[in-house]
């Protein structure tokens, strides 16, 4: 060591007892502060109370033998005292004897051990808040008024919760969420000015006038039709609906417009997009098996068809948590409730199950609470929230309410209106397959067991346990090392093939209501009956989350510090959740799903807003708490919720009362934007239209959209579209083995379906969507990333599936138009609705001469695509390296987009304008 270290240490070590002693020495200095009433009550209910439960209740508060028999658990025990005499003197923090205890200057000292000693900042709480007169608030019950004065609030409620959260206290604006919604009067004129047309504008025309800016005017009727269309179904408009919408002079021509896109089926299928970013949807279960999900697809499809329908949200709530336990007959509540099985969840021969359901419990309450409720609920998991009214007690009541709740794979007959047209084009093939892995896990066991048969013949004995143990044959007697990793991989294809082929049964991905069983059981239960007779699983608050220190048990509840919880002291039908294994779920969604609940209402319309104009009222849609962003139009929102409930809570009518505003019509461009910039940075008011990104289905929807390769056929099993083939091929490992290689539908009308229905696995994404910031299906997502990276520039400009989009569009326009120049007119019709300006045509009649005259001299080479690939693993058996081919069986009867050896120079060089319109911005973004 050196000389520098040695002396650096002996420095460290000789101020230690400095250090100690500054923490709880009763510093001059630190000045005490003199507080109001209200600022010492939060001071205690924010700083001292947990203080005091950390530190002293452990000794002076939850034991049944009180050292020195002093109670610190409420104002009147520290008045009293113990043995000493009174722990506090109110407005005199020097004669008091708790504060003399934790200064350890005295003959008491307290905490006795000295590692769990006060700071100084902490002395200095209990200071402050004895000089300010020690006060002790009592509880009030649920929520203050609505209108209560801004300030601190009281949350607290009755019913046993934790003696931490008894007297909490809450900033008004941090708990507004939870306070009831208000019915607020539309603003009306003032002084000279003209009313509003529309309630909205009323709302976001006020706060305009208060900052100081004026709003930009309309959007020309070619931005208004794409904008609306891509945000009603995704898809950008046709040139004839371009030209028919701009020669409508009818003053209801936007409303027409509206109403023809709230009809269509692509309607459902872009909301749906939305809806399953939240809930986290995938084909896939997941973790390092990522086992398939192979009738998750009708989930997808039901909530297609409920947006479709303008299915009321109130209703579609209620069926997602307790389908099942509304009505056991209707097949379509059976398949509703696979919401609850939505997020990952993995049990393997290495998991123990107690901790495999704790987490499926702890996932599911959460995903209710970010997804209905605007609320996240695992931080009160291990403690009383930190920030937000929900205490620990809340959460083990909610997830008591699915407590219950036991996976199935339910038999429900497929309906006339579920698509599974592709079953007979796939399932022979899975068939083939699986009888394939199966021979030859056959053939090999053949294999081993003649080679064991012929070493016991020629000892004399028939079976192997009458062998001596030195002289019993390996259990692979006759199997190579090559033969043994090809069975054991046969096995592992036996298994995901037999797991595929569930696919073309009637299965629905659902859940019932029982007692607990095996996790590892896959029970297939007809239509009847909905729930299994037993006692649910009882549920403890575990200490810190650990299922080792199971506390208090509890009973179903919902979140107290809301209007209509358990604790409320008026019970009303919808706020009860009974103790009785079923029913527990269709209480909690009606309670949800009440035009009472202070959330649910606002946190759907929120949604909504977002998708309309990028960012909600409330920026962060799954967190309405203290840490998420606050309403930058807060009686819009209520307004807007109460108008929604009142509207039988039809999502298809808040659209079309969103898009009939002012502020969704206005342009995306302002005359004054500097001055709009620096009063208000993020556009929150709305001067302008804030122009987006398309999404990144959107973006591969609008490329087969515009090139005229869509498929619009609805529903139905997952599709694999083509990705890129590094990513396919890429091994995949499942089940301690590789799966098989990704392989894209054979034919382009299977492939070239909507995005929606693309077979979505959580461990293989495509690389053209996730750099495009489509989300990861594991973790519910609120809103998308907008990023521009250098990535996207590849992707969408040296990418395979844009550069055959490309060259499709080419091959369409040069069947559409037989010159150059009305060729590109063309394009432009098809990807920004209008025709070139003069200078635009010059250019791009220059780059399509030039790239066709470099095509003329440099033709295509083709390219074969691979029949197999080739797999390498490490034996898990053996410890040696393993290889071998696996087949691509598609791949022989695939059918290929349109290539470049497949048309002449011309269509090739026009392709290269196509690749650059794609590519602009005004074709990827909706302004």
């Amino acid at each position: 060591m050196s000389l520098l270290v040695r002396l650096i240490l002996s420095l460290l070590i000789a101020m230690l007892p400095t250090v100690a002693t500054a923490q709880t020495k009763d510093d001059p200095s630190q000045k005490t502060r003199t507080l109001s009433r209200a600022a010492a009550e939060k001071l205690f209910a924010d700083r001292v109370l947990p203080l005091l439960v950390k530190r002293c209740f452990g000794c002076h508060g939850e034991l049944k033998k009180l050292d020195g028999k002093l109670d610190l658990r409420s104002r009147a025990a520290m008045l009293k005292g113990g043995e000493t005499g009174p722990a506090i003197v109110p407005g005199d923090h020097s004669k008091s004897l708790v504060y003399q205890a934790v200064l350890r200057t005295g003959d008491v000292v307290m905490p006795p051990k000295d590692r769990n000693r006060l700071t100084a900042p902490e002395v200095h709480l209990l200071r402050d808040w004895i000089n300010a007169g020690a006060p002790w608030p009592k509880t009030v019950a649920g929520v203050s008024s609505p209108n209560t004065p801004a300030g601190s609030v009281s949350m607290s409620t009755s019913g046993g919760l934790s003696k931490a959260w008894s007297n909490r206290r809450y900033e008004a604006a941090d708990v507004w969420a939870y306070r009831p919604v208000q019915r607020y009067d539309v603003p009306g004129p003032k002084g000279g000015e003209t009313a509003p047309r529309h309630p909205i504008d009323a709302f976001i025309d006020r706060k305009l006038k208060q900052r100081g800016l004026t709003a930009v005017k309309r959007a020309g009727r070619r931005e208004l039709i794409r904008r609306a269309t891509f945000d009603l179904t995704g898809l950008p408009p046709t040139p004839e609906q371009a030209i028919s919408f701009e020669k409508n002079d009818s003053s209801r021509a936007l409303e027409q417009l509206i109403d023809r896109l709230l009809a269509s089926q692509h309607y459902g299928q872009q909301q749906t997009r939305h809806w399953l970013d939240v809930v986290r949807y995938a084909d896939t279960a997941g973790f390092s098996n990522d086992f398939e999900r192979p009738n998750a697809w009708r989930y997808r499809d039901y909530v297609i068809r409920s947006f479709n329908a303008d299915k009321p949200y109130d209703r579609f709530v209620v069926e997602q948590l307790a389908g099942d336990e509304l009505d056991s007959t209707d097949p379509e509540l059976q398949i509703a409730v696979g919401f609850l099985r939505m997020g990952p969840w993995e049990h393997t021969g290495m998991s123990v199950a107690a901790v495999t359901r704790q987490q499926y419990l702890d996932d599911v309450t959460h995903a209710v609470g970010v997804t209905f409720l605007g609320q996240g609920l695992r931080c009160a998991r291990c403690h009383d929230h930190k920030f937000d009214p929900l205490p620990t007690r809340d959460y083990y009541r909610m997830q008591a309410v699915f407590a219950p709740v036991q996976f199935v794979d339910r038999e429900i007959a497929y309906q006339p209106y579920e698509n599974t047209a592709s079953f007979a084009k796939t399932k022979p093939r899975i068939e083939k397959l699986l009888k394939e892995a199966t021979d030859t896990n056959v053939g090999l066991k053949k294999k081993n067991r003649d080679a064991i048969d012929a070493y016991l013949k020629q000892r004399g004995v028939k079976q192997v346990a009458d062998l001596p143990m030195a002289q019993r044959p390996p259990r692979h007697l006759g199997l190579t090392k090559s033969e043994l990793s090809l069975q054991k991989i046969s096995r592992k294809r036996m298994s995901y093939y037999e797991r595929e082929m569930k696919r073309y049964r009637p299965l629905a991905f659902s859940v019932y209501s029982g007692p607990l069983r095996d996790v590892r059981s896959n029970v297939a239960m007809h239509l009847l009956p909905n729930s299994i007779a037993g006692v649910a699983q009882p549920i403890h608050i575990l200490g810190g989350g650990s299922l080792q220190s199971p506390q208090d048990a509890v009973s179903p509840g919902v979140l107290s510090a809301m209007h209509g919880s358990n604790d409320a002291t008026q019970s009303t039908a919808w706020n009860t959740i009974p103790d009785a294994t079923n029913g527990r779920r269709l209480a909690l969604a009606r309670w949800i799903a009440s035009p009472n609940n202070t959330l649910t209402a606002r946190v759907i319309v929120n949604r909504i807003w977002q998708q309309h104009f990028g960012t909600g009222l409330v920026a962060t849609p799954n967190n309405f708490g203290k840490m998420g962003s606050k309403p930058t139009h807060p009686e819009l929102l209520d307004w807007l919720a109460t108008w929604f409930v009142e509207h039988g809570w039809s999502i298809k009518k808040l659209h079309r009362l969103i898009m009939t505003s002012a502020a969704y019509q206005r342009s995306g461009q302002h005359a004054d934007m500097p001055r709009v910039r620096e009063a208000d940075s993020r556009n929150e008011l709305l001067a302008y239209f804030p122009p987006r990104r398309m999404a990144a289905e959107e973006v591969r929807d609008a490329l087969l959209a515009v090139t005229g390769e869509l498929n619009s056929e609805m529903g139905g099993a997952g599709i694999y579209p083509e990705i890129n083939w590094e990513v396919a091929l890429q091994p995949r490992h499942i089940m301690g083995s590789v799966a098989p290689a990704y392989q894209p539908s054979p034919t382009p009308r299977e492939r070239n379906r909507r995005t929606i229905y693309a077979f979505r696995y959580r461990t293989l994404a495509d690389p053209l969507l996730e750099v495009l910031n489509r989300p990861g299906a594991d973790i519910s997502c609120e809103r998308r990333d907008e990023t521009t990276v250098t990535p996207q520039a590849f992707a969408m400009l040296n990418g395979q599936f844009v550069n055959d989009r490309a060259l499709a569009l080419a091959a369409r326009v040069t069947k559409d138009a037989n010159t150059v120049d009305s060729q590109i007119g063309r394009l432009f019709r098809l990807l920004y609705g209008r025709g070139p300006t003069a200078e635009e045509m010059a250019i791009c009649r220059k780059h399509v001469a030039g790239m066709t005259n470099h095509h003329r001299q440099h033709p295509p080479k083709r390219i074969a695509l691979p029949t197999s690939v080739r797999r390498e693993m490490i034996e898990e058996l053996t410890g040696e390296p393993f290889s071998w081919d696996e087949n691509l069986d598609l791949m022989k009867r695939y059918q290929p987009d349109i290539k470049p050896w497949d048309v002449g120079p011309d269509v090739r060089g026009l392709a290269e304008l196509c690749l650059v319109l794609l590519n602009s911005n005004e074709f990827v973004y909706v302004r």
